[in-house]
């Protein structure tokens, strides 16, 4: 029982990182610019993302555009891009696998628990590996827009600042990490590890097998 629990509460968590993976994808708040010369700008505020950026006015009025071409993208968007459509699709994947090895379904109930189990640890490693997969694109954000917020041959007006889209993006890269390996924790072969008999328990079974020794040895010489 407690190994199906961890197993649905990591498949649980690991759902719920793929749902806020896939928010901050699409998310255009990964860069923020409020800050120009010092001074806090209340008029508009332009946020950028990975496939749009919109402009926000203090009137409540936004403005969003898909950038024109990929291909004129920095390297690092590009690869940020690339980066987090691997990382989902690899959920998409280890999804599937989790369901089908999960304990408490009967899917590929002829192939045996072993089966089941062997699924359900992949899908563990995937989601584990889809989590660094999506970290990656964070922290680079992350440490591009506070180098150059601190760079001084920067112009003020290209400074940027850390997005919402950058937390919840870690929240989810955790939630991909710690749901896979408790799925993975959870999902041992049935019969992979005996539990060790300690006290009474232990010394009545060494009673028994000692008996039985003896009744086996005397229908040997009868």
């Amino acid at each position: 029982m407690a190994s199906t629990g961890l197993q649905l509460l990591g498949l649980v968590l690991a759902l719920l990182g793929w749902a806020c993976g896939a928010l901050v994808c699409a998310s255009p708040l990964w860069r923020v610019s409020a800050f120009v010369g010092g001074e806090l700008v209340i008029a508009q505020v332009l946020w950028e993302g990975l496939w749009m950026n919109c402009l926000s006015q203090t009137t409540g009025h936004i403005q969003c555009k898909t950038y024109d071409s990929t291909l004129a993208l920095p390297t690092s968007a590009q690869a940020a891009r690339g980066l987090t459509i691997i990382s989902l699709l690899l959920c998409i994947l280890a999804v599937i696998l989790g369901v089908l090895g999960a304990k408490c379904t009967h899917c590929m109930a002829n192939g045996g628990q072993t089966s089941k189990a062997r699924l359900a640890r992949i899908a563990g490693i995937l989601f584990i590996v889809a989590g660094l997969a999506y970290l990656l694109p964070i922290c680079w954000t992350a440490y591009a827009i506070i180098r150059d917020f601190y760079d001084p041959n920067v112009a003020a007006p290209l400074k940027r600042e850390l997005g919402p889209a950058l937390y919840l993006g870690w929240g989810s890269s955790l939630l991909l990490l710690v749901g896979g390996a408790l799925l993975h924790v959870g999902s041992s072969a049935p019969g992979a590890r005996a539990l060790p008999v300690f006290g009474a328990a232990a010394k009545a079974t060494s009673d028994t097998g000692s008996a039985g020794e003896v009744k086996q040895q005397e229908k040997s010489f009868v």
